[in-house]
């Protein structure tokens, strides 16, 4: 297993749609628990959520992306850009 940062930066204007899906979104995660080690919003200027940071645990790449793909985030299309990098925890500690 690995660690696996997700990067995800909210399309301008967007808030209206994450709202919409936030509750399916936080199912998801809570359904994935396992695999989550890390997670919460991105916040703008003016306080408002504009994109996420997860940290999450999977055996490759592949399944990263998977995550990524089934989140209902992105499967609203709610983010302009995603990334997943690899991830090793030098100082501090994931429980």
């Amino acid at each position: 297993m690995a660690l696996f940062v997700l990067t995800c930066i909210d399309k301008p204007g967007a808030l209206p749609l994450r709202m919409s899906v936030r509750e399916d979104h936080l199912a998801f995660v809570r359904a994935k628990r396992a695999m989550v080690k890390l997670g919460g919003p991105f916040l703008d200027a003016a306080g408002e959520m504009a994109g996420s940071m997860l940290i999450i645990e999977a055996p490759d790449m592949a399944a990263a992306e998977a995550f990524a793909a089934e989140d209902p985030y992105g499967r609203a299309t709610l983010f302009e850009s995603v990334t997943i990098r690899p991830y090793r925890v030098t100082v501090g500690a994931l429980t």
